[in-house]
């Protein structure tokens, strides 16, 4: 039990779970009184080198002055961390803070503290210290500390590596044998950057770990045939697993040593030597025995395919807490519970964990799936299509994530993005755990490879077994929010199938330009209107003839090709009959070649009942069966003879497979091994129906202009005249008031006017002889508002006068309000100087609790508030996104000159929508803004309604410290 200490209460949000360089996890958390045990056997384990680094003397043992010390801190002048696996210390971390002369001291006007590390020997190399440097430093940064100093021995290189490395602006001196290092605590771009790949590295191991295993044990296989674990057993024999398999079964008899030539024991412990990945397949009560097992016999991950978790119930999702929290302990994570496995066609690896059947076919594409039905769907769709239809294309990885517990879409897209055998992610998602930790992985990931997406439970709430944050943004936001980071964002199971097989086969094209040809005038015409309806720009389609011969098809998609005026070609194929008419293969291999002479565009195929020419197409592009193929039954893994059933069933499933991959070349293990293309072709997508084609089409052309963009993303300007640290004073001080507040309007005019935005007087005219006076104040022509929630920005229900030049039209307008809305009381009038006539907007940025930051922009009335025509971007907005963005709604045109109007300053309106960006970004305790109206005029906006809401900030945000889920 954690204690508070000297002066603060015990900080619990400092606590978090860490994946280390190595792709293990640790917590690291504050020190406290109750550890000075922890702290002394953690201490004798250290070597006598590091001790002496540590405290420049040799120091064989820690002084009960000496733990007391390390032990009681105060959360404020004098901090601890301590990096731990189970209930052992293997690293920590502690800052004093120092004044004037490196002396100790207390409070805020001391800034700089001096920070040591002393990590285990046996961890180091595992990256610990740097993870506590980031936690200390945000404990710091907290704690109103924006320096840190260190003194280090010269020898100690491994440690003035953490430090130099960490990407903060630095500052060396070398004096009395001591290197001297102090570093500013902000976060800089080069700070993050390390931060980032540190994280995607440990990230990304920790996922490799569980998908390229060099052991794997299944706990909970049955003695005979059938049930989960029995069949997940079976499924990595058969898919030929390249590593060591083990059977475990507690109940299994003394003595027996193999189950159905399965290595078996009857706990983990008893297996000798290491297992990197169990497979549990226990029920839910006894899964605490299993994880205690395999972390004492140092398993490094599970996949937990056993139910009964959050998905039950209040009862399941505390159990599914204590669950990760075991896992964790061990330094383990954990992929499910209620998981349908995982799969990873590497020849090296050959893993298929998973309850599907069948192996997948070896492919480019890495396929996640929240949902283990979903995960079957698409599994089937892409092993139909992959090999049936348009040759090779198959798996690289699978991996269904149940309730993802612990690891999420997140941690894959780490993987994925560095994983060579990957081109293209597939994912089905019914949640996001950490939407803005995943739009920044997504941009990051689809800059360098595509990026499909799907999500289920777009209308309602997400699986039960889902912990997640209520977005309160429309679905249409966040898929624009997602879009706009390079996610391809489809709509069905269908169309990501559909999208991923064109990305995984096809180069991206270079614009929307498309030709078409093929021997149906029809086919070709509803081509052409679906190119229309999803925003290409189609030539008028060429017909073919149905006498067309697969000559006449290689010329033309040959021209096609060639033609610098168009950017994709879709063929378009009917069945031909008659004497002389073109065969599937032979229509097949014409396409094949003509694509293979100019492989820089991409290249589909819209076929009506032409199941043999998917077939045809398959095997001309490179699976054509050699000479001498094998296909013989699968052995088992690891040399371990298959006999009984299952025997019989593996090789009953290679010849299936064998069969089914005709066309294919079939190793010594019976797995399908494309042969090699001939250079530059690439295989050719088909599709049944022309709005399928198009619409992947469309988003190929889309996400190839996004990449285009994504090269050159903009910048965040400076502006001079912005006083931040003028602006976080006020903000500080304001919110000392309370938790949170919606300002005045002073506060809010100061707070925008500290950031260049100015707002537009607004006096309060609560009688006729007030609003006179208002006017006179302001000068004339005046407006009159009625600033009443009702009648708030409805100049349509007449609660504005406008262009009142004198005080007899004033008081003749304040009479009309008064009589047709009610007192003054009510109304709430306000006079304001009359702006320069222009568009009418509204400008609103917000903190949403599950997307981040989002900057909206649209015009004001009912284009916004009826027909939602709003467009978004995330915060921080570049140059590039506000020009996006001023031109991203529907009613743009208005701002550009719409039917002989003048056009007004969009380049005003992008530094506005700027610096808003800059305010919340900078601050995030602004929670939301809304400017409106903002009148664009020819020449410059006025701001003329302005609101501002604070809220404390998050203890932590995406950009603090490296942390998992908190559980």
């Amino acid at each position: 039990m954690q204690t508070s200490s000297d002066r603060h209460e015990y900080p619990a949000h400092w606590e978090a779970d860490v994946v280390l360089r190595d792709g293990g996890t640790a917590r690291i958390r504050p020190i406290t009184a109750d550890d000075a045990e922890r702290l002394v056997s953690f201490y004798e384990q250290v070597s006598d080198e590091s001790k002496y680094y540590r405290f420049f003397a040799p120091y064989p043992r820690l002084s009960a002055k000496d733990v007391h010390r390390f032990t009681h801190h105060d959360f404020v002048d004098r901090v601890g961390l301590a990096a731990t696996v189970g209930d052992e210390f293997i690293g920590t971390v502690r800052y004093d803070r120092i004044g004037a002369g490196g002396r100790p001291a207390a409070g805020a006007d001391a800034d700089e503290a001096e920070v040591a590390f002393l990590v285990q020997d046996a961890h180091q190399g595992r990256g610990v210290a740097s993870a506590l440097l980031e936690h200390i430093a945000a404990v710091a940064r907290e704690r109103d500390i924006r320096r840190f100093a260190a003194e280090v021995l010269p020898a100690n290189t491994k440690m003035i590596k953490v430090f130099t490395d960490a990407g903060y602006t630095q500052k060396r001196s070398f004096e009395d044998g001591v290197v001297r290092l102090e570093f500013g605590l902000e976060p800089t771009d080069r700070s993050l950057a390390v931060q980032y790949a540190r994280e995607q590295r440990a990230e990304a191991r920790s996922v490799q770990r569980l998908l390229a295993p060099g052991a794997v044990a299944v706990v909970g296989t049955g003695r005979t045939p059938g049930g989960v674990g029995r069949s997940i057993l079976d499924n990595i024999r058969d898919g030929g697993f390249t590593g060591r398999l083990y059977a475990v079964n507690g109940a299994l008899p003394e003595g027996q040593k193999e189950l159905d030539g399965v290595p078996a024991f009857r706990s983990v412990r008893d297996i000798d030597g290491p297992v990197d990945l169990a497979v549990v397949a226990v029920p839910a009560d006894r899964v605490p025995e299993v994880v205690a097992e395999c972390g004492e016999h140092d398993v490094q991950g599970l996949v937990v395919v056993s139910a009964g978790y959050a998905e039950s119930g209040p009862e399941g999702r505390e159990r599914q807490r204590a669950l990760v929290r075991q896992a964790r302990s061990f330094g383990m994570r954990i992929i499910g519970p209620n998981s349908f496995g995982v799969i990873n066609t590497s020849p090296e690896v050959r893993l298929n964990a998973s309850l599907a059947p069948d192996m997948p076919r070896a492919g480019r594409i890495g396929l996640f799936a929240q949902s283990g039905a979903i995960g079957v769907a698409l599994l089937s769709r892409l092993h139909r299509r992959g090999g049936g239809v348009t040759g090779v294309t198959g798996l690289s990885t699978f991996v269904s994530s149940g309730n993802r517990a612990d690891v999420s879409g997140n941690d894959v897209l780490q993987y994925w993005y560095e994983d060579a055998d990957t081109d293209v992610a597939l994912m089905y998602l019914e949640s996001i755990g950490n939407p803005r930790k995943f739009t920044r992985l997504a941009r990051r990931t689809a800059a360098a490879k595509p990026l499909v997406v799907v999500q289920g439970a777009r209308h309602g709430a997400g699986p039960r077994g889902h912990a997640v944050r209520a977005t309160q943004l429309p679905h249409a936001t966040v898929s624009a929010l997602l879009r706009q980071a390079g996610v391809i964002r489809v709509d069905t199971i269908t169309e990501l199938v559909d999208a991923g097989l064109l990305l995984a086969r096809q180069p991206l094209p270079a614009g929307p330009r498309v030709a078409i040809l093929g021997n149906s005038e029809s086919l070709g015409l509803l081509t052409y209107d679906a190119c229309l309806a999803e925003g290409l720009r189609p030539h008028p389609p060429r017909d073919l003839t149905t006498a067309a011969s697969a000559a006449d098809f290689h010329a033309a998609l040959s021209r096609a090709l060639a033609d610098d005026t168009s950017d994709a070609v879709v063929v378009t194929a009917i069945p031909s009959v008659g004497e002389g008419s073109v065969g599937d293969a032979s229509l097949a291999e014409a396409l094949r070649s003509a694509a293979a002479e100019q492989p820089t565009k991409p290249v589909l195929v819209v076929h009506v009942e032409l199941g043999g020419l998917a077939e045809a197409l398959s095997a001309a592009t490179s699976t054509a069966p050699q000479p001498g193929a094998a296909s013989g039954p699968v052995p088992p893994a690891g040399g371990t003879r298959t006999g009984g059933r299952t025997g019989e069933r593996a090789e009953r499933r290679a010849g299936e497979r064998a069969r089914a991959d005709e066309g294919a070349e079939v190793d010594d293990k019976g797995a399908a091994t494309p042969v090699p293309s001939p250079e530059g072709a690439h295989p050719i997508p088909a599709y049944p129906a022309a709005e399928r084609a198009v619409r992947a089409l469309a988003q190929a052309v889309a996400y190839g202009q996004w990449r285009r963009e994504a090269a050159d993303p903009g910048k965040v300007p400076e502006y001079e005249d912005i006083d931040e640290r003028g602006a976080a004073a006020l903000v500080h001080g304001l919110l000392a008031r309370g938790q949170g507040l919606t300002l005045t309007t002073e506060a809010t005019c100061e707070l925008l006017g500290a950031y260049g935005i100015h707002v537009h007087r607004a006096l309060p005219a609560p009688t006729p002889d007030a609003a006179a006076g208002a006017a006179r104040t302001l000068g004339y022509p005046v407006a009159l508002k009625a600033t009443a929630p009702h009648l708030r920005h409805r100049a349509d229900l007449g609660g504005v006068r406008l262009d009142l030049a004198d005080e007899e039209q004033l008081r003749r307008a304040y009479a009309e309000l008064t009589e047709l809305f009610g007192s003054a009381e009510e109304l709430r009038p306000v006079v304001q100087r009359m702006a320069p006539r222009g568009v009418d907007t509204v400008v609103r940025a917000v903190i949403d609790p599950a997307a981040g930051a989002v900057l909206s922009f649209g015009l004001a009335g009912a284009a916004s508030q009826l027909l939602g025509d709003m467009a978004h971007r995330l915060i921080p907005v570049t140059d590039r996104d506000a020009t996006s963005l001023v031109r991203s709604i529907r009613t743009a045109p208005l701002l550009f000159g719409w039917r002989g109007s003048a056009p007004v300053d969009t380049p005003a309106l992008e530094e506005l929508l700027l610096r808003v960006s800059r305010l919340v970004h900078d601050h995030p305790e602004v929670v939301a803004v809304t400017l409106e109206p903002v009148v664009v005029a020819p020449h410059g906006v006025s701001v003329l309604g302005a609101s501002v809401r604070l809220a404390p900030p998050p203890a932590r945000d995406d950009h603090g410290p490296r942390t998992l889920p908190a559980y």
